[in-house]
């Protein structure tokens, strides 16, 4: 959902069955490009199980390709830590 009043560069999107966990981690990778000037996320309530999320850049670049960014890069570090933990299973299995 596109925030009123601007051109693309200040967004809301609604994530919906998602919490805390998907919310701060996301905007932790989003924060580390430097183009975007804000990036907070709330649960809009404990009953309801969705987060707004905020992007605002500098206006250099669209709100969306900073929040696809963010997301292709979460699912790199998760896919890494997946792949670490599931090699080390493999050696501490082969070491019984």
């Amino acid at each position: 959902i596109q925030a009123d009043g601007t051109d693309g560069d200040c967004v809301t999107f609604v994530l919906h069955d998602e919490d805390h966990t998907l919310g701060n981690s996301l905007r932790y990778m989003v924060m580390k490009n430097p183009d975007v000037e804000f990036c907070g996320y709330c649960i809009t309530h404990p009953s309801e199980s969705k987060i707004n999320f905020r992007i605002q850049t500098r206006g250099a670049l669209p709100a969306v390709e900073p929040f696809r960014k963010g997301l292709n890069d979460l699912m790199g570090v998760c896919q890494h830590v997946l792949n670490t933990f599931e090699t080390s299973m493999k050696e501490f299995r082969a070491q019984k």
